[in-house]
């Protein structure tokens, strides 16, 4: 394998995480008293962090709130999803044997999400991913996130790694245009959290199921 160094997003690409963000957004729109969404609505609004799911929810449950109320129950949503992050995640078939391979081939691995840094942890450790990785970059390790380049600049930096040794494994545009932007190839998951479909994106790979990625890292340049 050519490329030793493989950074990884999180939700969509390891873990099935949409049940838990949906339940815990629900939870705030009842308490606003607004209509709540079912999983393929929310599933489609996942990206970016919660922040951002919020806010595509209550546009599309009757419009924004004021700033401060926005804020508080921005809060209020973080706080609730960080304690039940793992009630209904789960990984996707084959994450964690694939994982383990990929590990005992020697290579080095790190997860880079917009997710924050604290939930992203419990749920890897919760679920007995984090052995497998030796970094994380969330969405506020640093003052930039995917789709921006210097989420995964920074991340490659902190462990000492040239792009041409990286590659990205993601599901959404996100991913790709942070990657194309850091000089790395993308691997696409088809199953992920991505409403345009990944292969619309024309990424340099595509896999429908995770325990494809050995073979598909094998071949890339």
């Amino acid at each position: 394998m050519k490329r030793n160094c493989l950074l990884f997003d999180l939700d969509g690409t390891l873990v099935h995480s949409a049940p838990d963000l949906a339940a815990s957004l629900n939870r705030r729109l009842e308490a606003l008293g607004r209509t709540t969404l079912d999983l393929e609505a929310v599933t489609a609004m996942v990206g970016n962090g919660f922040q951002k799911l919020l806010e595509r929810a209550l546009l599309a449950t009757g419009g924004p709130l004021p700033q401060a109320e926005f804020e508080a129950v921005n809060a209020a949503g973080l706080a609730d999803y960080f304690e039940n992050a793992t009630t209904l995640t789960r990984p996707y078939p084959g994450v964690a044997e694939t994982l383990k391979a990929l590990k005992d081939q020697g290579c080095r691995m790190a997860v880079c999400t917009n997710k924050p840094v604290a939930p992203s942890w419990r749920i890897l450790e919760d679920l007995g991913l984090a052995g497998f990785f030796e970094a994380l970059a969330g969405g506020d390790s640093y003052t930039v996130r995917k789709p921006d380049p210097g989420h995964i600049k920074a991340l490659l930096e902190e462990m000492g790694v040239a792009p041409r040794e990286a590659v990205m494994i993601g599901d959404s545009s996100n991913d790709l245009l942070a990657a194309r932007g850091a000089g790395l190839p993308t691997v696409l998951l088809t199953y992920g959290y991505c409403p345009e479909g990944a292969a619309n994106l024309r990424p340099d790979a595509l896999a429908e199921s995770f325990t494809e990625l050995p073979e598909i890292l094998r071949r890339l340049p």
